[in-house]
């Protein structure tokens, strides 16, 4: 796999607060993020690998998802995380 468990721990630590914390949306978003940018190099090279861009597709709709609840329950933890992470909405 392209994240070894030490970078996915350092993922959590620094956007969910603690290495063990996997389950904060912070940490979740921010997995995510990582995944797709790696997906969307692979595509790139890759044009024909419909089922990595099916895969990519579902990540970005989980993210997007994710983004919404965190827009919903507390909208400065939304704010600070498109930030950290350059994203734009």
């Amino acid at each position: 796999m392209y994240l070894s468990a030490e970078q996915k721990q350092e993922i959590f630590k620094k956007h969910g607060g603690a290495a063990t914390n996997t389950g904060s949306v912070e940490g979740q978003i921010a997995l995510f993020t990582a995944r797709i940018l790696h997906l969307t190099q692979h595509v790139k090279e890759h044009h024909n690998d419909k089922f990595t861009n099916r895969a990519l597709v579902n990540l970005v709709g989980k993210r997007k998802k994710l983004l919404e609840y965190l827009k919903k329950v507390d909208i400065e933890r939304y704010r600070n995380i498109l930030k950290e992470l350059g994203l734009r909405k």
